[in-house]
């Protein structure tokens, strides 16, 4: 999160850009320390509980009157750089990107809905894109899960649509993959791509 705050203030040379994980104690009120009204980027996927509940509750706790913009996952620029992604990772592998059917991995949740959403909106989003291929959703916590999609959908590209390679990213999607039988590519997660200091970049000059 440190190298990503860096890249984006590179980026914005009149803006003071620090990262902050809510996860690691102090990491928060640290990144805070000596700000006055603040804007928030929240690295999420989604307008879950943790931008609409929990980060508004830890900043009225600390008395952080801040600007929080819209998370990562909704961004409007996203759907352009996946498909951006995809279409090179089709190039690598010789094949047309309409000919290499997509699984678009995330979370899932049982208790927030918008969290599990998010996927869903944006897998509508890219077929919207007439030379888009098949998009299938696949989630970890919850039905229709990984394994049963990679099943049934054994070659293509695999994305999957999480900010960070954490847990899930570096084990139990490769896992499910490798359970399934899964011959396709197995994406970096969407957060890690080059292009992701920029599209923040230029979320926070549109405010």
């Amino acid at each position: 999160m440190r190298a990503l705050a860096e890249a984006v203030g590179a980026l914005l040379p009149d803006r003071e850009v620090r990262g902050a994980t809510l996860a690691m104690p102090g990491s928060l009120e640290a990144a805070l320390d000596g700000l006055d009204a603040p804007w928030i980027y929240p690295f999420f996927m989604a307008e879950g509980w943790f931008t609409r509940t929990e980060l508004p509750r830890r900043l009225a706790a600390l008395g952080v009157e801040a600007r929080q913009l819209a998370p990562f996952g909704v961004d409007p620029a996203l759907p352009a750089l996946i498909t951006r992604v995809l279409e090179a990772a089709a190039r690598e592998t010789g094949n047309r990107l309409s000919d290499s059917p997509l699984i678009l991995v995330a979370h899932g949740s049982k208790i927030a809905r918008k969290s599990r959403n998010s996927v869903y909106d944006m897998a509508e989003t890219l077929r919207q894109n007439p030379d888009m291929p098949a998009v299938h959703v696949a989630l970890i916590e919850e039905p229709p899960f990984l394994k049963d999609v990679a099943e049934k959908v054994p070659d293509g590209l695999c994305l999957p649509f999480f900010a960070l390679r954490a847990g899930h990213v570096m084990g139990d999607i490769p896992e499910a993959l490798q359970e399934a039988g899964y011959r396709g590519q197995l994406l970096a997660e969407i957060g890690a791509h080059r292009e992701v200091p920029t599209l923040i970049a230029q979320a926070i000059s549109r405010g």
